[in-house]
């Protein structure tokens, strides 16, 4: 027999399960099916050596919205947020540039590399900060579709508000930052290498391309939407990791009613009379509902879950060449000690509690990525990393830390037919190594490691090519392009179905906005 809801939910991740709070906050009966056996899809904690635990995939917090903080009630459920209060420290070649959130400090940092570069810094953040705000709006609401209706008209009147709010000089620039190179932009205002490369490295972060590439520099303006306990731009940690943000969200959905079943994989979304009525699970049970929301990849939804109904020719082959590949490996290193850079001889272990990030230049990332064109992963890779056990000491033995490393570039298919599982710990010595050459003690302090590849980032999560924000963060796949044109405000081709994850506006990161903005459309069309 066939079981009833109102609406199905396909994917525990975050954003599935914002989606659900706010839907059974609204009074309708919320099923929750995940594949997995747990929730939290890419946001989720566990130990991966015996007394180390950390953040799995995605490792730092910054861009959940407030709304979706207070609305589900998160710290109410357990989530604790820690700012990160030390800023970024760009370990180059026998130097460092840190900058922290003093601007005098950041400035005088600087000025040791090029003293005009210190006084145009505060100028350039200014403008980057008062452009993402009127960006961040733009966030909270679903976007138009071409050719829609008086809703679409209405979306459309709404965006134009929120840009015309700002001054022509910030308008100006936030169509350069759409259509410009984050080399380009850089290279515009400063000349300091060193500046350069850790600034680039904001455009390349989940996106595999070349910093001169255009469109690079939105992806500055994406991660500079978010804040953490009201202030702009900066950025924290859960205590716990990440796994804390969705078990505070799914203890919040079911306080609300929501029902979860976990290892239940869908297999199908079942359709009548061209509307969906449910799904189809792997294991050929039916469960109703007139209204399915997929916390999916697009193309899982549009090809695999749907079949391709709904979509006509140009759909299709805009489906076909959706393009989802973030060149991204992640690794989590147990440590019986803190890395000792040669740089930082004399100094404390402040600079522990923020970013450490390897990327000193721009040619640095060219590097990288022409590597991974070539190689299929960088020789010498941009790595970021964060010691989140200097805040959080649930996460380590005394006296022992663990650290997240996110790198790049590392591409989903390598050349000549190699497979990641061949390469894995080849690749994670790489990553190590280059650590080592500036922290000498580093590779015989790791007692364990954990390492997701991107096809065991595609393989655990079902993110097509390992792609972190579920396609690319470039115009032709944003706001009102995004998954693809005319299907940009969640509702996709098939009546009934909704797609509430990444790949809708406003993209990736740990924000719960698709699950919010896509409940609010779910809640008008009902």
């Amino acid at each position: 027999m066939s079981e009833q809801s109102d609406v199905i939910v396909i994917g525990a991740g975050h954003n599935g399960l914002v989606c659900a709070g706010y839907l059974a906050a609204a009074g309708l009966n919320v099923t929750v099916l995940e594949a997995r056996d747990r929730v939290g899809g890419a946001a989720i904690t566990e130990e991966f050596h015996p007394g180390f635990r950390n953040s799995v995939y995605s490792y730092s917090i910054s861009l959940l919205h407030p709304k979706v903080i207070a609305d589900l009630e998160l710290e109410k459920h357990g989530l604790e947020i820690m700012e990160r209060p030390a800023g970024t420290l760009s370990i180059l070649d026998g130097d460092h540039l840190q900058l922290t959130r003093d601007s005098k400090q950041a400035r005088a940092a600087v000025a040791r590399f090029s003293r005009r570069d210190s006084e145009r810094l505060e100028a350039f953040e200014s403008e980057i900060a008062s452009v993402a705000r009127a960006l961040r709006a733009l966030a909270t609401e679903a976007p138009p579709n071409f050719g829609g209706g008086w809703r679409d008209a209405l979306a459309l009147l709404k965006g134009g508000n929120a840009l015309r709010r700002l001054s022509s000089k910030h308008q100006m620039v936030l169509g350069e930052l759409m259509v410009r190179s984050i080399g380009d932009h850089l290279d515009a205002w400063f000349e300091g290498e060193a500046l350069k490369g850790v600034l680039g490295l904001e455009g390349v972060i989940g996106n595999f391309a070349d910093p001169y590439q255009a469109g690079t520099a939105y992806v500055l303006l994406h991660h500079a939407f978010g804040e953490v306990k009201g202030r702009e731009g900066a950025w924290g940690i859960a205590r716990g990791g990440m796994g804390a943000i969705t078990e505070a969200m799914a203890a919040s959905a079911r306080a609300r009613g929501v029902r979860m079943e976990l290892e239940t994989p869908v297999a199908r979304i079942l359709v009548e009379n061209d509307r969906a009525c449910g799904v189809v699970t792997e294991d050929g049970r039916e469960l109703r509902a007139p209204m399915v929301a997929a916390n999916v990849h697009p193309q899982v939804l549009l090809k695999r879950l749907l079949d391709g109904h709904g979509l006509d020719d140009d759909d299709q082959r805009r489906v076909d060449n959706y393009r989802s590949h973030s060149a991204t490996l992640r690794m989590n290193v147990a440590l019986s000690e803190l890395p000792r850079f040669t740089s930082l001889k004399g100094s404390d272990d402040s600079h522990f509690l923020g970013a450490i990030e390897f990327c000193p230049s721009l040619p640095y990332l060219q590097n990288a990525y022409r590597d991974a064109c070539d190689q299929g992963w960088s020789q010498r890779p941009v790595i970021s990393m964060q010691i989140p056990s200097t805040q959080d000491d649930s996460l380590a033995p005394p006296g022992a830390h663990v650290a997240s490393l996110f790198c790049q570039h590392f591409q989903r298919h390598l050349p000549d037919g190699r497979s990641w599982d061949e390469v894995r710990d080849e690749v994670a010595d790489l990553v190590i190594a280059t650590i080592d050459a500036q922290a000498p003690n580093f590779g015989a302090s790791v007692v364990g490691r954990q390492i997701k590849t991107p096809l065991d980032i595609e393989r655990d999560l079902n993110m097509v090519g390992g792609d972190i924000f579920h396609g690319a963060l470039h115009l032709d796949q944003f706001y009102c392009m995004r998954p693809i044109p005319g299907h940009a405000g969640y509702r996709m081709p098939t009546a009934g179905v909704y797609l509430c994850g990444s790949g809708a506006h406003p993209g990736g990161g740990v924000s719960g906005l698709p699950g919010y903005n896509a409940a609010r459309v779910i809640l008008r069309d009902r």
